[in-house]
C-alpha cells in the first residue's frame, strides 16, 4: 500500500511489549502531562462537547464511551466529568493492547479490556462513543485503515480521533520542555517520532474516507493537535460483523 505520509518511521519503544512496565508507566505519565498541557485533552473535550450537547437535546442521560489506547485513563476521566456538566452519565472502559497496560489505566478508576484495535472485541453499533487519541500515528496505513474501520463499525453516535500535527517547529519545542518536566530519556525519544509521524488534515480526512466512506471534520488544535470526528454509516462500512475474545 502505497504510504500517504513518506517519511522514515522509525521506532518507538513505547511499543515494544518487551518494555519494563515501570518504564511504559513513566512514559504513559509523561505522555498524560503533554495532554494536560500542550492541548491533547483539550482538543478531545472540544470534539466531545457538541455531541454531549445535541444527546442532551435528544433528552439522553446516559451514554456509553470507549477509549481506544486508553494509557492512564486520563482523557475517558475527563470525558466523563465533562459529560455530567450537561447531565449525562458517562460509563466508560478503555482498550489497551496488552493485560499490563490495561492494568495501569485499571489504577487509575477505568475498566480496561487487553485486546486489538484492528479487531475491536465489541457487536456492531454497541458503544454511543469512541474516542482514540495518540494512536492512529504508531501503525502503518493498513493497520491504521483496519483501526478506523473497526471504530466506525463499533461506534453507535460519533468516532472522535486525536492526534499530533506534523511539525518541525513542535519537535524542537518538544525537546526543549521535555528537560524542565523531567520527561523520561525514552518520552523525549518516542514524543519527537510521535510528532515525524503526525498528519495534516488532507491526510487525516483522506485516510477516515478510505476506512470508513465517511467525511470526517477534520479540525487543527492548538499545541499541533488534530482532531477529526464523523457519525458512523453502517451502510458504507461492509464490514462483517465480528468479536474477539476480550483479556481481562
Amino acid at each position: 500500500m502505497r504510504k500517504l505520509v513518506d517519511i522514515n518511521r522509525g521506532f518507538e519503544f513505547l511499543d515494544d511489549p518487551a518494555l519494563p512496565p515501570a518504564v511504559a508507566t513513566q512514559s504513559l505519565k509523561d505522555i498524560a502531562l503533554a495532554n494536560t498541557l500542550f492541548g491533547g485533552t483539550r482538543a478531545v473535550l472540544a470534539e466531545a462537547r457538541e455531541t454531549f450537547a445535541q444527546q442532551r437535546t435528544h433528552g439522553l442521560r446516559s451514554l456509553t464511551l470507549l477509549d481506544v489506547g486508553a494509557g492512564l485513563g486520563n482523557i475517558p476521566l475527563a470525558l466523563r466529568n465533562e459529560a455530567r456538566r450537561y447531565g449525562i452519565q458517562l460509563q466508560t472502559v478503555g482498550l489497551e493492547i496488552t493485560h499490563a497496560m490495561a492494568v495501569v489505566a485499571q489504577q487509575n478508576d477505568l475498566v480496561t479490556l487487553a485486546g486489538d484495535a484492528r479487531a475491536l472485541p465489541f457487536p456492531n453499533q454497541s458503544i454511543d462513543v469512541i474516542t482514540c487519541s495518540l494512536v492512529l500515528h504508531h501503525l502503518d496505513d493498513a493497520d491504521a485503515l483496519l483501526m478506523l474501520r473497526e471504530c466506525s463499525r463499533v461506534a453507535k453516535v460519533r468516532v472522535i480521533v486525536s492526534d499530533l500535527r506534523r511539525s518541525w517547529l513542535a519537535i524542537v519545542l518538544l525537546w526543549l520542555v521535555s528537560f524542565p518536566l523531567r520527561f523520561h530519556s525514552i518520552s523525549r525519544h518516542d514524543g519527537m517520532l510521535s510528532i515525524r509521524r503526525g498528519y495534516t488534515v488532507h491526510e487525516l480526512r483522506t485516510l477516515i474516507q478510505q476506512a470508513t466512506q465517511c467525511n470526517a471534520r477534520c479540525v487543527n488544535r492548538i499545541g499541533w493537535r488534530i482532531t477529526a470526528s464523523w457519525n458512523p454509516v453502517t451502510a458504507s462500512n461492509n464490514v462483517s460483523e465480528r468479536y474477539a475474545p476480550a483479556i481481562t
